[in-house]
């Protein structure tokens, strides 16, 4: 599996292009602009505070798929159009995949478990409302950056709802078995100050800030090395559910990959001459 993720990241450039679609695909619902090797994942329903519809769920599912098999894409930035992140599933909408079958809400876990398994970094952009699925969408990033005026809540309990999107695994990761469950249980919405006390962001920003603050997280994950980075984040991600034993195997497998790539070599020669390195994802 190791081995399949460094294939999956021989790059030799990273180009520097913007764009709206993915692939051969035009999207309704999102915007994927790329740029340095940024990939930026924009949920654009402005006036439905970003809910997502059943058109949204597919689209992102093809987007983080595709993302996956992009090697030059280095970090994935999700945000929200028009001042909120996302206000949830979009319950009006009749094609919604969120109030239907269990083999749709099966493709919405199919989307969450894409979005988790990303091998690049990924950061969420949270202004505005962050709401049940819309929340989940965040926490399922590497990092989440908030602006003082985001409001997050696992709303789910006053729709009549049961938590979804991967919230039931990863909130108690986050913050706790009895803190996931006052989240869950209760619905309050909360803003960004307790939720940075609670530790589900890793900053809060100004909200004229988040943008730069954003971008320069993300500019120096792009300059990252994406095979070391990709390694090191499977290996977190994996390592609640490993023995110590298993986890240090694990790591002794990530290394010798490491060692094996030119990005390992680039880094310690970069070292030993005093210069930055310059990653190419071989």
């Amino acid at each position: 599996m190791l081995a399949k993720r460094v294939e999956a990241h021989a790059v030799s450039i990273v180009p520097a292009v913007t764009e709206r679609t993915v692939g051969e695909s035009q999207f309704d619902t999102i915007g994927v602009e790329r740029e340095s090797g940024v990939v930026t994942v924009t949920l654009d329903r402005p006036a439905r505070k970003n809910a997502i519809s059943g058109t949204m769920w597919d689209e992102l599912l093809a987007a983080f798929r595709a993302i996956a098999d992009e090697p030059a894409d280095r970090v994935v930035v999700v945000t929200g159009a028009g001042g909120a992140f996302c206000s949830g599933a979009d319950l009006s909408d009749a094609s919604s995949l969120g109030t239907h079958s269990l083999t749709n809400m099966r493709h919405v876990g199919d989307v969450c478990l894409a979005l988790h398994r990303l091998p690049q970094p990924t950061i969420a952009k949270v202004n505005g409302v962050a709401a049940g699925a819309g929340l989940n969408l965040a926490l399922a990033c590497d990092l989440v950056v908030a602006s003082t005026a985001a409001r997050f809540s696992e709303i789910f309990s006053r729709r009549g709802l049961s938590i979804d999107f991967g919230g039931s695994w990863v909130l108690p990761r986050l913050i706790g078995l009895h803190r996931a469950k006052e989240l869950a249980l209760l619905a309050e919405i909360i803003d960004a100050t307790e939720a940075d006390r609670l530790g589900l962001v890793n900053r809060v920003v100004d909200p004229d800030e988040l943008d730069q603050f954003v971008a320069a997280w993300a500019a120096r994950l792009a300059t990252g090395p994406p095979i070391a980075l990709g390694l090191t984040k499977r290996l977190l991600n994996d390592g609640l559910g490993r023995t110590l034993a298993e986890a240090v195997e694990d790591e002794a497998r990530a290394q010798s990959i490491n060692f094996a790539t030119d990005d390992t070599a680039e880094a310690i020669s970069a070292f030993l001459h005093k210069r930055d390195p310059q990653y190419r994802g071989s």
